[in-house]
């Protein structure tokens, strides 16, 4: 309707600021943003476009860092290993989805509304919108296996429920074989899901609005009131448990002074893994519902969420599961110190070999003035 209208130069009073993409020609439309995109950038303001690059730098440079460190030091549990370093991968997803967002902002910088409707029917748009979606599926199936297998180990010390070899593989397969078709789905028939990861401009189906068809309402509804919610509350359970078996079998421990330093360490470590949790997914639960319900959610609030609270797992599942382990630390100093010994004993063997040549050499008949070197003193060298 609008295409035709080539002298039309402004527009105001839409609904929404999506309606302004409908007419890529006119010079100015209001509303001029939904709190994550604007009439002329794809990210709305300073803030969010530099975070977007900071977070997307911080979620890949971790989980990177923690897949080359696990590979490299001998792991406790191999099994165990072997899932973090899954989950790191599923993270690293997260970050390149953060990367595209910030690389589409910077080619449409100035003139996104000219490209906005191309850009969310666009396949670029929804694939990074499928790779989001697989990351935090993967993450949060991976995150209640990873706890469960604690809580049995914790919870019930003495029984055989041990996750072997084979199993692993089959439930890390799994996981991975559920999250791509949660993920995928929505791509398999427009018809019946609609543009389900073009609803903005940063191709995440978060907001619930009224141009949402029911089915991919009720999708949506049903990856993050019902299956991420339970995954939430089966972890906060789950730890809950693990700590008050903990706390209770340390009071039939005599050393009560070693017993409540223990305590201490567990309970901040269980708390920050929960709180981690509750930071990432309860305001998502939280706008989900209110956008369901019709209420008003300033469009900030989705960007802030995207951007910031949506990957706070992925950024910080690198730090809770690996480089605050204590085994982690110890392996890093063993390490850290056989490279520093290596490189003292290269020393040495260069100073020896250059000694011999020195003894060789035609020179060493001519007349010379006497040298200590400081290494003779050294007992470390012989």
């Amino acid at each position: 309707m609008f295409l035709p209208m080539e002298n039309l130069s402004h527009m105001y009073y839409f609904k929404t600021f999506q309606y302004c993409s409908y007419a890529p020609h006119v010079r100015k439309c209001k509303p001029n943003t939904d709190g994550i995109s604007s009439f002329e950038d794809l990210l709305a303001n300073v803030v969010l476009r530099v975070s977007v690059w900071v977070m997307a730098f911080i979620t890949c440079f971790g989980n990177l860092f923690v897949i080359g460190m696990r590979s490299l030091i001998r792991a406790e549990n191999n099994l165990h290993a072997a899932c973090i370093k899954v989950l790191c991968c599923a993270d690293c997803l997260m970050g390149v989805y953060l990367f595209f967002v910030g690389v589409f902002d910077v080619k449409f910088r100035g003139e996104y509304n000219r490209n906005a409707l191309l850009w969310m029917e666009s396949l670029e748009c929804r694939t990074i919108g499928f790779l989001a979606m697989l990351s935090s599926e993967v993450s949060v199936l991976l995150l209640t296996y990873l706890t469960l297998e604690k809580f049995l180990v914790i919870v019930f010390p003495f029984s055989h429920l041990r996750p072997g070899k084979l199993h692993t593989v089959v439930v890390l397969v799994s996981i991975w074989l559920l999250g791509f078709i949660i993920a995928v789905i929505p791509l398999l028939n427009e018809d019946v899901f609609g543009n389900y990861y073009g609803r903005n401009g940063v191709c995440f189906p978060l907001h619930s609005d009224r141009q949402e068809n029911s089915t991919a309402k009720a999708y949506s509804i049903g990856i993050f009131l019902g299956l991420n919610l339970v995954a939430f509350l089966v972890i906060v359970i789950s730890y809950s448990s693990m700590f008050y078996s903990i706390y209770k079998t340390g009071l039939n421990t005599t050393d009560l002074r070693s017993r409540l330093h223990k305590d201490v360490a567990v309970a901040n470590r269980f708390f920050f893994i929960v709180f981690s949790d509750a930071l990432c997914w309860i305001p998502i639960f939280l706008v989900k519902i209110l956008s369901l319900l019709q209420v008003e959610i300033p469009g900030s609030i989705s960007s802030w969420v995207v951007i910031f609270i949506l990957p706070i797992n992925s950024a910080l599942n690198p730090i809770l599961y690996t480089l605050t382990t204590s085994f982690f630390r110890e392996q890093v100093e063993v390490l850290l110190c056989r490279w520093q010994r290596r490189s003292t004993l290269t020393g040495s063997t260069v100073y020896v070999e250059a000694s011999r040549n020195n003894f060789y050499h035609p020179s060493a008949f001519l007349p010379t003035v006497p040298r200590i070197s400081l290494n003779d003193m050294d007992p470390r060298y012989g």
